[in-house]
């Protein structure tokens, strides 16, 4: 029997979380669920880490899955940017990590390039593969969620579901493989 696997995507942010859910057995993937969490009407930043928090243990609750799969933060000029978005992902990964669920992130050129073959796609290119390949009736109203289903795709790609850019079974796994962070 081919064992089968659940696994979160998750693109962080601050102002829109996006996630998806797939169910993968046998080779075979199928939509769980998608959607987006709006920030955005929340003025207070420890609020909003507050409802990435509650929102990402309320999916693993929901739905339990085997696996979360997060976007790993980008390199941009503006270091407040750089800050929230860490925040939102090191958040996201402690909602994982408190449920027990294994953490694995992707740069996204990696989860573009492994859906589409290009790292340098645009967000429409990867919905609209995500799209055709999952049989999704129509875009979603935002692109983070379908940013968030590339997320877990990718990381379906990856042969056994082990193998990835980065893995995180709990705080002392990510404080060994990040030591400057025990400051």
């Amino acid at each position: 029997m081919t064992a089968e696997k659940i696994i979160l995507g998750i693109d962080p942010g601050t102002q829109v979380l996006g996630y998806g859910l797939i169910k993968v057995s046998g080779g075979k993937m199928e939509l769980i669920t998608l959607g987006v969490l709006m920030l955005s009407k929340y003025d207070d930043h420890f609020l909003r880490l507050k409802k990435i928090f509650e929102r990402v243990v309320a999916l693993i609750d929901e739905y339990h899955p085997d696996e979360l799969s997060i976007e790993a933060p980008f390199f941009g000029k503006n270091v407040q940017s750089m800050l929230k978005l860490g925040r939102a992902q090191g958040v996201a990964m402690a909602a994982a990590l408190t449920r027990s669920v294994p953490v694995f992130e992707y740069s996204p050129k990696k989860i573009k390039q492994s859906i589409t073959g290009n790292g340098n796609a645009s967000k429409e290119q990867l919905a609209a593969m995500l799209i055709n390949m999952l049989g999704i009736k129509g875009p979603p109203e935002k692109l983070d969620a379908t940013d968030a289903l590339g997320a877990a795709v990718c990381h379906s790609f990856q042969g056994k579901l082990s193998g990835s850019d980065t893995k995180y079974t709990g705080w002392k796994s990510f404080l060994t493989n990040n030591p400057e962070r025990k400051k």
